[in-house]
């Protein structure tokens, strides 16, 4: 297997290949994560039966390419099913005969459904039939391992995950598959022969995240510099449409999604639910919930509490990398990177996106601290004092009576604190402790890009975490 990371998700697979009973898998995650490679690569191509659907297809061609796939495992019916409860009755009789593929080490028949939800096109009878198949004959098949694989979180979280249908309580197990980190972008880097310092690979993953096709397009005799502009601010880039197509993709009816996104995008702390009705326009409701917890689901946006608040008062922040970096440098704010770096509006857009990068790698600043099995949570924090009042972007909280109050500071040297910043500092930790009156000890925690320099004012730190932290 040619798999980078994903030890997780690995060790979900492997045990429902172990099972003695059948086993349903629901594989979900954001447009080109990496789904489909993960199953493909980890079964070697090799199933009892594989089929995906077609994108924007209707019904007759959505089972004209799963009669394709019909035939290629031994359907030799030729003509196309008429609905899809024909459909499945001829997989079931694949699936059934002694001829059938059987995964090699454990003898399992293994049937993978690739973004089963566009071949849910309008008025298909597919969901019921998919149903039948499994309640019917599927679930009681104890050598059965199905996994059905979707980019359409909505369709995949309503039909399928919270269906209180033919699917309710049937799932045994879900899959989210996430970014990778900036350790398994190291390891991809390395893999295919591109070659970053440490610096450029913090920064690339403040442009792409951690989203694997879009690592792999990069072309390894280009700069980091070259690529960007090439891939995204390039009319004919790869990358220069993706962010109009990535909500489509995810979304059967993504309009209120993208308005979530961009509305809740221009404050970089976030919006709480109150806030972002008022800003958007949407109205507060169902949809509005079932829309937050889509994004969230995703990994577009994170749903935090300051620590002073209740449940009610949670804040709602866009943590996305790439929709963060669309988002800032859309409507020809500039032409290329090339003209961008080094200038100050750069230095200003890499401090912000420095703190995101930090936020979507929290159990490796846990990691650093050595307080991985330490419960804890998370938070932001705003005074309420209109003058001389502070900001944190990330505290941790945790159950063993400390809170770390974190810095992040995105620098070309290692960092070093000066007169002036040890007195912002300090005003940090006294309008913390006079508003929020904490329990608990406050330890000063910086998170570099580029380490850190100790100097007369470094008595205030009690933990530096440098780059290597974040690469755990």
């Amino acid at each position: 297997m040619n798999i980078i990371g994903r030890e997780r998700e690995k060790d979900i697979i492997s045990n429902c290949l172990k099972s003695k009973r059948p086993e349903f898998l629901v594989v979900y995650g954001r447009r080109r994560v990496g789904k489909t490679y993960l199953i493909r690569e980890f079964f070697n191509e090799k199933f009892s039966f594989y089929t995906t659907g077609i994108p924007d297809a209707k019904t007759r061609n959505q089972l004209k390419a799963f009669n394709e796939s019909l035939a290629y495992y031994g359907d030799d019916t030729g003509k196309i099913p008429k609905d899809w409860f024909e459909a499945f009755r001829r997989l079931r009789k694949i699936l059934e005969s002694e001829e059938v593929y059987r995964d090699a080490t454990s003898g399992k028949k293994v049937v993978f459904i690739d973004e089963a939800p566009w071949m849910d096109t309008a008025r298909s009878d597919f969901k019921s039939a998919f149903d039948f198949f499994w309640n019917s004959w599927g679930s009681s098949q104890e050598d059965l391992l199905l996994i059905v694989c979707g980019s359409a979180t909505s369709w995949i979280i309503s039909n399928i995950l919270n269906d209180k249908g033919g699917f309710h309580n049937r799932i045994t197990k879900q899959m989210h598959i996430n970014p990778f980190n900036l350790g398994e972008c190291k390891l991809f880097y390395n893999d295919n022969g591109i070659k970053l310092n440490r610096d450029q690979m913090i920064e690339s993953y403040m442009i792409f995240g951690g989203i694997p096709y879009y690592l792999n397009l990069l072309d390894s005799r280009l700069s980091l510099t070259q690529n960007v502009d090439s891939l995204i601010f390039d009319e004919r880039g790869d990358l220069h449409y993706e962010y109009d197509k990535l909500f489509k993709s995810l979304f059967k009816k993504p309009d209120n999604h993208v308005k979530i996104i961009e509305t809740i995008a221009v404050q970089r702390r976030g919006l709480q639910r109150t806030e972002l009705v008022e800003k958007s326009g949407i109205s507060d409701g169902d949809g509005l919930t079932k829309a937050l917890r889509e994004l969230e689901q995703c990994g577009f946006i994170r749903q935090y509490k300051n620590i002073t608040t209740s449940k009610k008062g949670c804040f709602y922040q866009v943590i996305d990398p790439f929709v963060l970096f669309c988002l800032y440098f859309r409507g020809g704010k500039i032409k290329s990177w090339q003209s961008f770096i080094k200038s100050p509006d750069y230095y200003a857009w890499r401090g912000n996106a420095f703190e995101t990068v930090c936020l979507e790698h929290i159990p490796q600043i846990k990691a650093a601290l050595g307080i991985s099995g330490i419960e804890s949570s998370d938070y932001s924090w705003k005074s309420k004092k209109k003058k001389g009042g502070a900001q944190i972007d990330l505290l941790i909280d945790r159950r063993d009576d400390v809170i770390n109050l974190c810095e992040m500071k995105c620098t070309d040297k290692p960092f070093e604190i000066t007169a002036d910043y040890r007195e912002n500092l300090i005003n940090k930790v006294d309008s913390f402790t006079e508003e929020v009156k904490p329990k608990k000890a406050v330890h000063i925690t910086l998170i570099t890009s580029n380490g850190y320099k100790h100097n007369e004012y470094s008595d205030l730190v009690q933990n530096d975490i440098g780059p290597d932290g974040l690469f755990m």
